[in-house]
């Protein structure tokens, strides 16, 4: 297994690419990111929303879902989901969405069902 360092040196070089708009190359290190680590939920959220900037919307929703079932009480993560329901045309998980982030900015706690 490579050591955690690693994979966040990884995640800050995927960042750099984000943020010059190698949108590609920083996907390929995010899914490195997460191969490396699958519980290392800001590779989860950032692969959703680098995939969202691509146009992969249900790859970046399974992303942005395995992010809020790591932290089920992350604003931003619960925020991007919706974000990438609206753009595939899911109004009501959208809404879903939308209504989780809302309990958590009045500062709520998403409980998660055993059976989700």
């Amino acid at each position: 297994m490579t050591d955690p360092e690693d994979r966040d040196d990884l995640f800050d070089d995927a960042n750099g690419d984000l943020a010059i708009g190698d949108l590609e190359s920083a996907v390929g290190k995010y899914r490195r990111c997460i191969q490396i680590d699958p519980d290392f939920f800001d590779g989860w959220h950032a692969l959703g929303m680098a995939l969202m900037k691509t146009g992969e919307i249900k790859e970046a929703i399974g992303a942005a879902l395995k992010a809020t079932t790591l932290k089920p009480n992350d604003l931003l993560a619960w925020t991007s989901l919706s974000q990438m329901y609206v753009q595939d045309g899911q109004i009501a998980e959208a809404e879903n969405a939308k209504g989780k982030a809302r309990i958590l900015s009045l500062g709520g706690k998403i409980v998660r069902d055993a059976d989700e």
